[in-house]
């Protein structure tokens, strides 16, 4: 465990239209801005034990101290996702929370021990595993656990970052291609660099 406990660092729902949930939660929370990452690159996804295509968009953006994530799964195929929401249920809804663990296989075996079974775990193209753990049974979500590495700290930075003293134009966002704040050319890299360690 890291030091200081397992606080949530995210909380994640599920939905039909990413781009109208951004707007929406914007206009209703004054959540964002919004980044929009669209079917995000896996170079591979396992849910309960079987290897599954995991073809998903997320926005992600700064909700008060905490991000929140809006993803939609555009596969029809079995994923963490569809086990609360399942495709065609047109169900939307909380769907994780997420944690930085400083040892994943450790935490994934913690968390099992715990009546809290591992349903997915993904990788991304470069490199980042994420793994959602079954917390129906005691808190009716899933868990997303990682492991909070440079750049995926960075990317929660960024994000938290735009939301200072933001105006409220342009409340949904093209991930690495729109302006995220107003820091140099170098931080905007680092954005492009990140994104693929921000999957859901």
């Amino acid at each position: 465990m890291l030091p200081g406990g397992l606080p949530v660092r995210q909380l994640a729902y599920a939905v039909q239209d990413v781009d109208a949930a951004a707007l929406a939660h914007h206009r209703r929370f004054g959540s964002g801005p919004f980044f929009v990452l669209r079917h995000i690159a896996l170079k591979s996804s396992v849910h309960r034990g079987v290897e599954q295509p995991f073809d998903h968009s997320s926005a992600y953006g700064q909700w008060g101290g905490v991000m929140v994530e809006l993803v939609q799964q555009h596969n029809p195929d079995p994923s963490a996702v569809h086990d609360m929401y399942p495709h065609g249920s047109g169900r939307e809804g909380l769907h994780h929370a997420a944690l930085f663990v400083d040892d994943l296989d450790a935490a994934i075996a913690q968390f099992d021990s715990e009546g809290m079974p591992l349903a997915q775990l993904s990788v991304t193209q470069t490199g980042t595993s994420f793994a959602f753990v079954d917390a129906r049974a005691s808190l009716g979500h899933m868990l997303e656990l990682y492991e909070p590495t440079p750049q995926l700290v960075g990317f929660y930075d960024l994000v938290a970052d735009a939301a200072k003293g933001w105006d409220g134009r342009e409340p949904v966002r093209e991930l690495g291609k729109k302006r995220v704040s107003r820091r140099d050319t170098e931080e905007r890299e680092t954005v492009r660099t990140s994104c693929g360690e921000a999957a859901v």
